[in-house]
């Protein structure tokens, strides 16, 4: 009779499932409480204390936001109210957002909270992406408050006639098919100046958030770096 191999022992297989099991699920109990401070949404306290959270608070939308390499981390990283000494957020700089940078913490959370919500019901995923999330068919929405298109001397804002960045992005979202961009146009999707509003102060907020370079190159690509 030969002889029985570790190899072929079922008893070693199930004990190895069963640590490999218990392992992994330890593994993933930490990661997710490691985890949820990091994406957890700051708030006005942080950003008037200047404590930076990967996933800044509401009232981020007061703020002018840049994109700039950070040389220890090795790629680019949100500016929020421009740069310190150390090349991070000095929160210090604002900027008007539909004619106002005092947003309060409410005010802005119920702006975002519209936003995300007509995301969703737009199905703005299925063309385009979000935070890794999404389809390729249209372009990344990710940092596309930094799209150099929509800043003064962008396309987009002297085809819609806008002064400012976030007037052209809710005209455009409200009428699409009235500034084509090219071939795959997007489609009137019946957005209203509310939700166009909240639209665009989500794509504000998600450009704030801390992406680890996500999408890479963003600003060699688009010509987007500094936020110009």
């Amino acid at each position: 009779m030969a002889k029985k191999t570790v190899w072929s022992d079922n008893r070693f297989w199930q004990r190895s499932a069963a640590w490999i099991t218990g392992f992994a699920s330890i593994l993933l109990i930490w990661l997710t409480f490691d985890t949820i401070p990091q994406i957890k949404m700051g708030n006005d306290a942080d950003l008037q204390n200047g404590v930076t959270k990967r996933v800044p608070g509401p009232t981020v939308i007061n703020y002018k936001i840049t994109y700039e390499m950070n040389t220890k981390r090795g790629h680019e990283i949100p500016v929020i109210g421009g740069m310190n000494a150390e090349g991070t957020s000095a929160f210090q700089e604002k900027e008007k957002f539909f004619g106002r940078d005092d947003w309060s913490q409410d005010e802005a959370m119920e702006l975002l909270a519209l936003g995300k919500l007509a995301s969703q019901s737009k199905n703005c995923m299925n063309c385009h992406t979000l935070l890794g999330n999404g389809a390729y068919y249209a372009p990344d929405l990710t940092k596309a408050w930094l799209d150099p298109a929509w800043g003064p001397e962008g396309s987009m804002q002297s085809m819609t006639g806008k002064s400012t960045k976030e007037e052209a992005m809710a005209e455009f979202l409200q009428h699409p098919s009235q500034y084509p961009t090219h071939a795959r146009m997007m489609p009137n999707l019946g957005i209203t100046a509310a939700e166009a509003k909240g639209l665009v102060a989500f794509l504000k907020h998600m450009t704030s958030i801390d992406t680890n370079g996500f999408p890479r190159n963003f600003a060699k690509i688009q010509g987007a770096v500094h936020g110009k």
